[in-house]
């Protein structure tokens, strides 16, 4: 039973350590320069390592530094205010790489 409670433990501290993606799907992507000034905003949080903008999924992804996050009314302000709306927003541990490359497998 300890060695069971001791592996959660340590499976639950990898996790926090390890840097997380943030994917939001939001509307109103409708062109590269949209893309662009995504990334623009997004790049000023110091918790952000990586951006990707998927017009055709609008899908907006935030590859996190680790150990660090950003929170979801700063992220829902940011977009809103550049004249976004963001329908959902939800953590992973799905590598931002990975992300990008299964979404452009599906768009071939």
């Amino acid at each position: 039973m300890k060695n069971l409670i001791l592996f959660i433990a340590i499976s639950l501290l990898s996790v926090v350590a390890n840097a997380g993606t943030i994917e939001m799907k939001v509307n109103g992507l409708v062109c590269g320069f949209c893309a662009q000034g995504i990334e623009k905003t997004l790049r000023k949080y110091p918790a952000t390592a990586d951006v990707f903008v998927s017009l055709e999924h609008r899908l907006v992804a935030i590859a996190t530094k680790e150990g660090q996050d950003i929170q979801d009314d700063e992220l829902r302000k940011a977009l809103t205010e550049s004249g976004y709306d963001v329908k959902a927003i939800e953590r992973t541990t799905t590598p931002l790489e990975d992300l990008r490359g299964r979404l452009e497998a599906q768009a071939k």
